[in-house]
């Protein structure tokens, strides 16, 4: 039985490496998942009748503070 082979990459036009990305997946996991916490806790907020200024600042708060726990807690893949 023969197996076949994938074929190589196709050369990139300018003929160096292919550019990394942006941002990592766990960078753009835990950056989103901050991002919704904050306005979760935004939303929360202003419904519980505080001002928009202090629901923006509460949002702002939490999805900063949520970052350094997330990236503990989310794991890089190996």
């Amino acid at each position: 039985m023969t197996q076949m082979t994938p074929p190589p990459p196709a050369p990139t036009p300018n003929g160096s490496d292919p550019e990394p990305p942006f941002l990592s997946l766990h960078t753009a996991v835990v950056l989103l998942t901050a991002l919704v916490i904050g306005l979760i806790a935004g939303g929360l907020t202003l419904l519980a009748g505080l001002s928009v200024a202090g629901a923006v600042l509460a949002g702002l708060t939490s999805a900063g503070s949520s970052v350094p726990v997330l990236h503990s807690l989310i794991g890089r893949s190996r």
